[in-house]
This record gives structure tokens, C-alpha cells and sequence, in this order.
């Protein structure tokens, strides 16, 4: 059980260390609107994230027989973040310093703002699918739903981890180098712009459907 439990905990867990929108993000929330609400959104993230990741274990042959649906998803995501990437370089260039970021400057509550880029977010399918594939061929994972709730659950409390990396450790960062709202834009600008053309090559050469 424990075994399960930390194989889902560590995969999550490295998945969240590389910069990304939604580990970025979670910094912005806890510098501008704090801790509370920032754990909102890392909570919003993990969920979808353990249901993305419970799809993937036990409703592959769904996806296969509607990959037209993910491949819609996809190109979707690539025009959203295209489109929010040129909008924080275009924010950042009218902003006033105390102005909010790009993707907070708004009412949106943050947990529902975690749900929200969490499921635009379709790679994650793929991602799970060869890690709990690799798992389950070495016989590290039962397949059982005992065991997928487990390693489910230790995938989510993974992914809340490593967000909290970025909540706690990005903020002492940011102050410590007195970085800006403008510049934070600009970063968030430049990851959105490159998750987008990511997402483009994977369409287009490395279709994971």
C-alpha cells in the first residue's frame, strides 16, 4: 500500500518541479492574494490532475475510440495559450506596477481558476498513461481499483507538493530578488508561448492518441 501510495506521490511530484503555467501560477496567487487562496488553486490543479489520471488507468479504450476529442482539446489549447502569451507581453508593456497579473486580474474564485487551466490541459493523459502503463507492466501496480485509488491518491498529493514548492519557495524567490508584477508578466508570457508551441509539436509529430 505504501509502495503504491509513494510511486504515484513521486512521479507527481517530479512532474511539478519543471516550470510551468500552473506552478507559476500557484507562485503569482500566493504573492498577490497569499496562501489561502493559492492552496485553492493547487487544489483545483490536483483534482483534475487525479481525475485525468483515473481516466487514464481504466478508460483508455474510450479515449482511442474518441481521440478526435483530445485532438480538438489540443489544438484548442495551443490557441489559448498562443493568445495569452502575445496578451501578458502586451499587459506587461501598459502595466502599473501594483496591478494584478495577467491570469489573476479577475473574480474568479482560484480553485475554480485551478480546475479550469488544470483541464486545459490534455498532455496529462498521455503523461499518465506511460507512467501507470510502466507501473502496471512491472508489476509495481496491481490492477485493481484498490490499487489505482492508491496510486490516484498519492499522485495527488504529489502534485500538491510540488505546487507547494512553488507557492512557499517562489515567494521567498520573488521577494528576495524584488522582481516585479511587469517582469512576472513577461515570464508568465514567455511559458505560455512555449507550452503552446510544445503542445503544437506534439499534435503534429507526436500525437498521443
Amino acid at each position: 500500500m505504501i509502495a503504491t501510495l509513494f510511486y504515484g506521490f513521486i512521479v507527481s511530484f517530479l512532474g511539478q518541479l519543471p516550470l510551468g503555467n500552473m506552478s507559476f501560477t500557484a507562485t503569482q496567487v500566493g504573492l498577490q492574494e497569499g496562501f489561502r487562496k493559492a492552496w485553492q488553486f493547487a487544489m483545483g490543479v490536483a483534482i483534475v490532475e487525479m481525475i485525468y489520471l483515473r481516466f487514464a488507468l481504466t478508460g483508455m479504450d474510450w479515449v482511442v475510440k474518441h481521440r478526435i476529442v483530445f485532438l480538438a482539446l489540443g489544438w484548442l489549447t495551443v490557441v489559448l495559450f498562443l493568445v495569452l502569451g502575445v496578451w501578458a507581453f502586451v499587459t506587461a508593456r501598459k502595466q502599473h506596477p501594483e496591478k494584478k497579473a495577467l491570469v489573476l486580474d479577475n473574480k474568479l474564485n482560484r480553485f475554480l481558476l485551478g480546475l479550469m487551466m488544470s483541464a486545459l490541459n490534455p498532455v496529462q493523459i498521455p503523461f499518465w498513461f506511460l507512467w501507470s502503463s510502466t507501473f502496471i507492466q512491472a508489476k509495481l501496480i496491481a490492477i485493481t481499483t484498490y490499487d489505482f485509488n492508491l496510486f490516484t491518491i498519492g499522485a495527488g498529493t504529489g502534485t500538491l507538493t510540488g505546487l507547494a514548492v512553488y507557492i512557499h519557495g517562489g515567494n521567498w524567490l520573488v521577494n528576495k530578488l524584488n522582481t516585479s508584477n511587469k517582469t512576472l508578466n513577461k515570464v508568465m508570457g514567455i511559458i505560455f508561448l512555449l507550452t503552446a508551441l510544445l503542445q503544437l509539436y506534439r499534435i503534429v509529430y507526436k500525437p498521443f492518441i
